[in-house]
């Protein structure tokens, strides 16, 4: 049995990264899920009790009570990603367990990425793919960004990203976020006030006790006949009941989502056309993956070098 190993848990992570061998040469043993997908409670504690592992670069697997206990050696958590909804940090911290994240890195391919959305969805950009696939050729009128008032939910390092990125097609931004205060743009008082005023929200928060739900029915039903909704931060912040009758009513232009309360996704917005939806791949570009992995090995490996330091 290992005495000093480390897990990654994260699908799909490069095992060539030239980190790795900083870990090896410090004395530490990696070990690899050999899942390739996302990992159960039950999956996750039985990997990290096999070696006694110190430290993980995780996924979003589910960390939580039950699986610190399991766990006694477990001391350090490196987020490959921004969010910790998946991790129990009131836990972790009884635990005596540090979590870390990687909040740089994933930003300019999910501010992108949101962009591609909002474009997707204003120029009809799926529904014309799927038509010409099913032999059917017909231009569909859409509409342009320029001119729109973009609401932005979250001007973080994401949220402000897109705001700069739809101001250079010419578009108005006006945000909520309670924690910012910028000049750049125009600060509303509430999420529903902001969604009163725009042509197009977007959502780029964290989930978190705070924010789950924050895009509530009336929210939704503040948002002008017309408008559309995109949410690349979190599936759980959205009320997506709400948001399929805004879409069964006809008040919504449109949406796109990227993320869902329930992941893999397969509810009623799957039968909407004027809905573009993508499998939670916000930050899955390649550059920015191997930025995000770099990251956190970082992180996990200055964390376990201060506790050795410490002991």
């Amino acid at each position: 049995m290992a005495k000093r190993a480390i897990a990654i848990t994260t699908s799909n992570f490069d095992m060539s990264n030239p980190l790795l061998d900083e870990f090896r040469s410090d004395g530490w043993e990696i070990v690899r899920s050999q899942y390739g997908r996302r990992l159960t409670e039950e999956e996750v504690s039985e990997l990290l009790a096999s070696d006694e592992v110190t430290g993980m670069v995780a996924g979003v697997e589910p960390l939580t009570e039950p699986v610190f206990s399991a766990n006694p050696a477990l001391r350090v958590i490196s987020r490959c990603g921004t969010g910790f909804d998946s991790v129990d940090q009131e836990a972790a911290a009884r635990h005596n367990i540090v979590c870390v994240n990687t909040p740089n890195a994933p930003a300019a391919a999910v501010s992108e990425m949101t962009l591609g959305l909002i474009l997707a969805t204003l120029r009809r950009i799926a529904e014309a793919d799927r038509l010409l696939r099913g032999g059917t050729w017909q231009a569909l009128m859409g509409s342009l960004l320029a001119k729109r008032t973009v609401g932005i939910v979250g001007l973080g390092r994401v949220g402000l990203r897109v705001a700069d990125l739809v101001s250079a097609f010419g578009a108005d931004v006006i945000y909520y976020d309670p924690n910012v205060a910028t000049a750049e743009y125009d600060r509303m008082l509430s999420v529903a006030d902001l969604a009163a005023g725009v042509d197009l929200l977007t959502i780029h928060v964290p989930l978190s006790n705070e924010t789950r739900g924050l895009i509530s029915r009336e929210v939704i039903e503040a948002l002008p006949p017309g408008s559309i909704m995109v949410n690349a931060a979190r599936g759980g912040v959205v009320d997506e009941e709400a948001l399929v009758d805004a879409l069964e009513a006809g008040k919504l232009d449109g949406a796109a989502m990227d993320v869902f309360d329930q992941e893999p996704y397969d509810g009623p917005l799957c039968g909407f056309e004027n809905v573009v939806l993508t499998t939670h791949m916000g930050s899955y570009a390649r550059e920015a993956r191997q930025l995000m992995e770099s990251e956190a090995l970082q992180n996990l490996l200055n964390e376990l070098r201060r506790l050795d330091a410490g002991s």
